[in-house]
């Protein structure tokens, strides 16, 4: 083919581009995200780098295309609600949020942005979506734990800990009005382990400290924790806690075990911001949330913290060892 009719071709076929297509790549789009965590949590950070590099693979970089406005609640349930106004009012094309409380926030001032949940255990109790399969309204995301979990936390925390018989649940009531769906499978399956299960509500770190010291009177205690943000940005207190009283205690996160905890499970939370950028640049390409199945995670990861287990005296079996997908000397 000659230069000249390449060109002709060329020239043609980017006047066939479509308008709406050539409008995408020249507006630049806003995404408003309300996070759970604090700015400056070390652990926050690759979120944000997962969502962002994520985002820039399917085409959308910030400073181009793409302006993304962050926000940090720093786990405050009111914090949360000013900063989603705040958010909203910078009328994004779409909106992250990173917890349930957040969701809440978001979906309270507004049922028209398009929200994309992260973190969230229960969205249709609340209302958030009218089913998992069709969400039905301005909001679709990704569930972080079933409830099944909490029969799955207390058999392997009574694995790794033989001695335990009473359990306590820890959860901030506020930040986690969902821990009932993980206490209640708990409770069932407490008598088949010969374990009493306890709720445990605290709402910042004195309470937290009172909750375990009391826990700890006693022999034969346990603790479950780390499935809202309230223990999340007091998991170095709750970790300490547990050492100082010799206390076994599970929690949901890696981040748990890798700072000191004994043993975690559940999902890689910087693998649910990957999944989110699925679903935003969908809504940014045009589709609807409604029309966007909320999807429930698919792998949990187990960590044992080795040396933990030790200062503990307690011995890792060798089952354990196998069904680990991380084992921290």
């Amino acid at each position: 083919m000659k230069r000249r009719d390449f060109l002709t071709l060329f020239g043609s076929a980017s006047l066939a581009w479509p308008l709406a297509a050539r409008a995408q790549s020249d507006r630049v789009r806003r995404i408003g995200a309300l996070m759970a965590a604090s700015d400056n949590d070390p652990e926050a950070r690759p979120w944000v780098t997962a969502f962002q590099q994520g985002l820039e693979k399917l085409g959308w970089t910030v400073g181009r295309n793409l302006q993304i406005d962050y926000r940090w609640t720093g786990g405050n349930v009111e914090r949360g609600r000013t900063l989603a106004s705040e958010l909203i009012a910078m009328t994004p094309d779409v909106l992250l949020a990173g917890n349930t409380p957040t969701l809440t926030a978001l979906q309270e001032a507004t049922r028209t942005i398009p929200i994309v949940f992260v973190l969230v255990s229960d969205p249709v109790g609340p209302g958030f979506v009218a089913n998992l399969a069709h969400p039905g309204g301005n909001v679709t995301g990704f569930i972080t734990v079933e409830p099944s979990l909490g029969g799955k936390w207390l058999q392997l925390l009574k694995q790794i800990a033989p001695g335990v018989d009473r359990v306590a649940f820890m959860f901030n009531p506020e930040a986690a009005p969902y821990a009932g769906l993980f206490t209640r499978p708990a409770e069932a399956a407490a008598p088949s382990l010969g374990v009493h299960v306890i709720s445990s509500a605290v709402h910042n770190a004195a309470e937290i400290e009172d909750a375990i010291t009391e826990l700890a009177r006693e022999p034969g205690g346990g603790l479950i924790a780390g499935f809202d943000i309230t223990t999340i940005v007091h998991r170095n207190l709750l970790i300490a806690l547990a050492a100082k009283h010799r206390l076994p205690a599970l929690y949901s996160y890696r981040f748990f075990a890798a700072a000191g905890g004994l043993i975690s499970y559940g999902v890689d939370i910087t693998d649910q911001y990957r999944l989110a950028v699925g679903y935003v640049d969908r809504i940014l390409k045009g589709e609807k949330p409604s029309d966007l199945p909320v999807q429930a995670p698919t792998k949990y990861e187990l960590v044992v913290n080795f040396k933990t287990a030790k200062a503990l005296g307690l011995t890792v079996s060798n089952e354990m060892q196998l069904l680990a997908d991380e084992v921290i000397e």
